[in-house]
């Protein structure tokens, strides 16, 4: 038995980071209700994410762990300065 597959193009909010992972108004972000019901919610995720706005926000998380103490200062240089070279290579 063949079955066909129909696949749905994504919606325009697709891997839009203001869309599908807004922050909230204590500066932590996580997806709307909306977007968990999405069959496109783990691509969308990852293509805002590997976005250079992505890469703010994984700076953001990085300098929180750092000032918890969770997070030493070379590991999170180390890390900043792979974002950042992340962010020059998406110019």
């Amino acid at each position: 038995m063949h079955m066909t597959m129909t696949h749905k193009e994504p919606p325009p909010c697709f891997g839009d980071l203001k869309i599908v992972f807004p922050e909230s108004g204590e500066g932590l972000r996580s997806s709307p209700k909306t977007c968990l019901a999405c069959e496109h919610k783990t691509a969308c995720l990852k293509s805002a994410m590997g976005g250079r706005e992505g890469l703010k926000v994984k700076e953001e998380a990085l300098d929180r762990a750092y000032a918890a103490g969770m997070v030493g200062f070379f590991e999170r240089w180390s890390k900043k300065k792979a974002f950042h070279q992340k962010a020059a290579d998406k110019e």
